[in-house]
């Protein structure tokens, strides 16, 4: 079988990142597509109660598996400087290490989910009438986490190895599943949440054999044979020295958003269910953007590698440009067609989806923002640096928006969701600024290096 995979450190960059980013964007909006699909039937056929249960769930459910999901990021930025400096050997130690790592984490999780979702979510003041169905959701989903995580480690191996098409294939199967177990679920058994859930975890399962699959049937190094999994040492702290840090900073990224979802939540079950509604919409400007931001961290990995730092400063301004066009069309879009978009998901409340009108207006349409600043961390993330971008996180995205609401927040006169909203382009825009500038320096650093090895 011939293995799709790519050269990144050769060829036309712009039109190399375009084709490598398509079927990124067009996996990540798929993914979206079928998890909408889950709150579109849950909102069609159990209501708003129910839409607002499965949305209070998503920055939990972050919370907990962005530290592992780290992993994978380490995964795949070790695979790509592996690819581009020539590596065959190390490459292979990374994927046998990678697959029985992603095994361990998801068992974790799996624990950590089914026994704390009730407590987690009365910590974020849930709403007596969805506190139930938010903790049954994040139950069954959690059973499902071991093969999430196998498809997240797996995806990001192909993803560095150049094939960006393979994770768009196995997700369009799994997806169709989840459609279609959904229904099932719902309207044929009315398991209500629980049905959704349960449709996730199976068609994730499905997705997660795809990918291991495609491993498998590799011919080159990063081939996955199941006889030779080992978790070697050196690759295992490579992996976690680029995937804590990554990690650390997905889990602090989400404690803000936990936090913020308590503040929503603090306005009642009907603006819960606007902010879930509007949240699964901008779903899809972020995924976009967020596509750039592996695009750039890729190339800058396998470039980084080859020791080729002109083609990653010109990698740097055709993702900053790609993802700021897709960020400003796609925001300003959704917040054109925001009533007609959340009347898709809310069905009986006209109320919950002016909620959401407002949620789009303040976070979609400057979405551009988040796109800068994520590119920007993939590309300090290809340079090999996960610490900097965590630090700088922690501090102008969880640091502020925490003070934010612990102090401008809570004044009567400022205490609204308008106000709340603002605190996310503030530090969308802050963080950018001092990621693009550290990175710059720190390309500069390893180039004149790299001049003084010749």
């Amino acid at each position: 079988m011939n293995s799709r995979s790519a050269d990144l450190t050769q060829g036309p960059l712009l039109k190399q990142i375009i084709f490598y980013t398509i079927p990124i964007i067009l996996t990540g909006i798929l993914q979206l597509l079928f998890n909408a699909a889950d709150l579109v039937v849950v909102g069609q056929y159990c209501g708003s109660i129910s839409v607002g249960a499965v949305g209070a769930t998503g920055p939990v459910i972050n919370l907990i598996t962005n530290l592992f999901i780290g992993f994978s990021v380490g995964s795949g930025v070790s695979v790509a400087h592996g690819i581009g400096a020539g590596k065959d050997e190390d490459v292979r130690r990374v994927v046998r290490t990678s697959i029985p790592l992603a095994a361990i984490c998801g068992l974790i999780l799996t624990i950590i989910g089914i026994a704390g979702a009730k407590f987690i979510l009365q910590l974020m003041d849930t709403p007596d009438d969805a506190i139930d169905l938010s903790a049954a959701y994040m139950r069954i989903y959690f059973c499902g986490i071991v093969s999430s995580m196998l498809y997240n480690f797996g995806s990001a191996i192909l993803r560095a190895a150049g094939d960006t098409k393979s994770p768009l294939i196995y997700l369009t199967a799994a997806g169709i599943l989840n459609v279609m177990l959904n229904l099932l679920f719902v309207t044929v058994f009315k398991m209500d949440v629980a049905g959704v859930a349960l449709a996730t975890a199976l068609s994730q399962t499905v997705s997660a054999a795809l990918i291991i699959r495609a491993l498998m049937r590799r011919d080159d190094a990063c081939k996955l044979e199941l006889k030779k999994m080992h978790i070697y040492k050196r690759q295992l702290f490579r992996i976690m020295q680029i995937g804590f840090p990554a990690g650390i900073q997905g889990s602090l990224f989400s404690i803000s958003n936990v936090i913020i979802q308590s503040s929503v939540n603090s306005f009642g079950s009907i603006a819960m269910s606007g902010n879930a509604a509007a949240q699964n919409i901008e779903g899809f400007v972020y995924t976009s953007m967020n596509s750039v931001s592996q695009s750039a961290l890729n190339f800058a990995g396998q470039n980084h590698g080859a020791g080729k730092f002109d083609r990653i400063r010109k990698t740097m301004f055709i993702c900053l440009g790609f993802v700021l066009c897709i960020g400003l069309g796609l925001g300003l879009s959704a917040y054109f067609f925001s009533k007609p978009l959340l009347s898709i998901y809310i069905s009986d409340s006209a109320e919950a989806i002016e909620y959401g009108i407002v949620r789009v207006l303040y976070i979609c349409v400057p979405y551009f923002l988040c796109g800068l600043m994520d590119v920007s961390t993939g590309l300090l993330r290809g340079l090999g640096s996960s610490i900097l971008p965590m630090i700088i996180t922690i501090a102008g995205v969880c640091g502020f928006r925490v003070l934010w609401i612990c102090t401008v927040f809570r004044l009567p006169q400022y205490h609204s969701l308008e106000v709340l909203y603002i605190s996310y382009l503030i530090s969308w825009a802050m963080t950018f600024l001092v990621q693009i500038t550290l990175f710059v320096i720190l390309l500069n650093i390893k180039k004149k290096k790299a001049r003084l090895r010749q």
